[in-house]
């Protein structure tokens, strides 16, 4: 079924973003907070509407309007 393949590379996907996320943590030796709640994110089943750290707008923020001063 098609949408049973979507799920599937959908999973893929999200697994790759994933390591993705955890490859540029240690290539910029960053070990944030908020770069850990990312992997523990992208590693569950789970989905938060609120997830990112930014708001939401219906546009969207352009990256010099984002605060990542938060990271602990």
């Amino acid at each position: 079924m098609m949408a049973d393949r979507t799920v599937a590379e959908l999973k893929q996907k999200i697994a790759q973003a994933r390591e993705v996320i955890a490859h540029l943590m240690d290539k910029a030796a960053f070990n944030g907070a908020e770069a850990h709640r990312a992997l523990e994110y992208f590693g569950s089943d789970t989905f938060d509407r609120d997830f990112l750290p930014w708001p939401h707008t219906e546009e969207g923020l352009r990256p010099e309007e984002l605060n990542a001063a938060n990271d602990d």
